[in-house]
């Protein structure tokens, strides 16, 4: 092998931020040589770099419209040659196998392309890359013998790398650099693994299929947090997929930076949020429940009333709210201390009040109702998936199974109440009037306390008001000691063995009660 043979780059990108600087760089500081194939080495040529086209190294032209080039044993042989095997090395001296020491290639952008609301299959089939996967995974396994570059935020650090080692980076560097193409590449299948799934209407996303039996977790280090639950717990976040959607895309207008909890609160804050879609909104959580939820005329009006549902909670809480922050709501929402508000907008003059109390983080999502369609638990030896309950409740299929029928008003209120209690931990029990929650009961070891707890919140407020159980009362007794508390109507699921005892207790003490046919633990 001619020992004094520049180095050889290959570089073949999609994305092409920082490309033209980074070759330059390569071929006048460390002269070396550049192949490259397609629209990279259109881009090269058009800044006046030295580059050699793919196709003229290997002799063999671009076929099938491009979809095969780098495909050749002069690109792979240079790739996967090991320079310490005398073999490998009289193999690639034999078949005018340059070795290459520098791969840099970023993969077709996939996920933008399914982004897009009309794409359609052939669209998306044509951004599966098929050579770029080759060359990371076959780069990154030679890491001992060069370097793969797969993200535009690695250049700096290879060429100070370079200029800190000489004829190549440490092997810790080039250790790392392969664990990251690996991890490219795995999140680059899995996503194309579940768009293709996700085209089968009869699979639900939590199910794999017969022909599907891997479920499987990717995401981009997007930042370290400060901690997690507990300062002694350390903590990161992750993006998932290359396009930042979610709580990743959201515009944090100031305040301090969002820790593991307030993430946490913040998700459990879309989620309910999303229940309602036309009338004012307005969620108050802490520790992931909801102490105030309430709908409203205004958004002020919602707000107010959320906070004076538990002002004492209130405090510290975490916000979410269903329309544009307006001044009157700015006003209110600086009266006490809070952790994060979270709504679609922020009216240029609510900004200014808000500025007020900087350290208040204030987040804008314009988009609450696109969430993760699985939710995942992790326990020792494997994981627990399963389909979100994000699905809208109706009264359509509801069955109202006592002798007094419900108004209208009281109707809307059950609903109400209903999808408050979806998102509060079992055993849930939500006390409200006037679309607004009185009380509640969240995670207690059994549904009396929960019953007991929220009517106690609610004290007066329980009289003419909505009771809401997330799951049916084995007994009677939690239906009575809710009309002595004055509570006018009642919605569950029903399905005890026992459901005639507490129908029989709700007609005999007057009662409205409603069996939804479905129940929404929370654990």
């Amino acid at each position: 092998m001619n020992e004094v043979m520049a180095r050889l780059a290959l570089l073949s990108v999609s994305n092409k931020t920082g490309l033209i600087e980074l070759a330059r760089q390569l071929v006048e500081e460390f002269e070396f040589d550049l192949i490259s194939s397609g629209g990279t080495a259109k881009a090269l040529q058009a800044a006046g770099l030295p580059v050699t086209k793919v196709s003229d190294y290997t002799g063999s032209p671009e076929i099938l419209g491009g979809r095969v080039k780098t495909l050749h044993p002069r690109i792979h042989g240079g790739i996967l040659g090991r320079r310490d095997v005398a073999q490998d090395v009289a193999e690639m001296e034999a078949n005018q196998i340059r070795p290459i020491d520098l791969v840099v290639v970023n993969l077709y952008p996939f996920e933008e392309t399914i982004a897009q609301p009309d794409v359609t299959l052939p669209e998306a089939i044509e951004q599966i890359d098929i050579g770029g996967p080759a060359l990371l995974r076959a780069s990154a396994k030679n890491n001992a013998h060069l370097t793969v570059l797969c993200n535009p935020s690695q250049y700096n650090s290879y060429l100070d790398q370079l200029r800190q080692h000489g004829e190549q980076p440490s092997l810790e560097f080039r250790q790392s650099c392969a664990i990251q193409a690996f991890s490219h590449t795995a999140a680059y299948d899995q996503a194309i693994a579940t768009y293709l799934s996700n085209l089968t209407p009869s699979q639900t996303s939590a199910t794999p299929s017969a022909a599907n039996e891997q479920f499987t977790l990717s995401g981009q280090l997007l930042q370290s947090l400060r901690y997690g639950e507990n300062p002694h717990q350390p903590a990161t976040w992750y993006q998932t997929g290359t396009i930042p959607t979610g709580w990743t895309a959201a515009n944090k207008l100031q305040g301090k930076e969002l820790s593991y909890n307030n993430l946490v609160d913040l998700e459990a804050a879309r989620r309910i949020i999303t229940e309602f879609k036309d009338s004012p909104a307005a969620v108050i959580i802490k520790h992931t429940n909801p102490c105030g939820v309430a709908l409203g005329e205004t958004l002020f009006e919602a707000y107010e009333k959320a906070f004076h549902a538990d002002s004492v909670s209130a405090f510290g809480g975490i916000v979410a709210l269903n329309h544009p922050i307006d001044i009157s709501t700015a006003t209110a929402l600086i009266q006490t201390f809070l952790e994060c508000v979270v709504a679609p907008e922020c009216d240029p003059e609510a900004r200014a009040i808000l500025s007020a109390k900087s350290k208040v983080r204030v987040l804008l999502l314009p988009d609450f109702q696109t969430g993760p369609k699985q939710t995942v638990n992790v326990i020792a030896g494997g994981l627990l998936v399963q389909a979100a309950d994000d699905g809208a409740d109706t009264t359509d299929n509801w069955q109202v199974v006592t002798e007094k029928q419900p108004t209208p008003d009281q109707l809307e209120e059950l609903l109400f109440a209903w999808k408050v209690a979806k998102h509060v931990k079992s055993n849930a029990i939500v006390v409200t009037r006037h679309r607004t929650t009185a009380g509640i009961g969240a995670g207690q070891m059994n549904r009396v306390g929960s019953v007991k707890i929220a009517l106690e919140q609610a004290g007066e407020k329980a009289k003419g008001g909505i009771l809401a159980s997330d799951g049916f009362f084995p007994f009677d007794d939690s239906v009575r000691t809710a009309a002595a508390a004055g509570i006018e109507a009642i919605v569950q699921p029903g399905g005890s063995l026992r459901d005639k005892d507490s129908i029989q207790a709700a007609n005999e003490l007057g009662l409205v009660m409603v069996f939804t046919g479905i129940r929404h633990f929370l654990h």
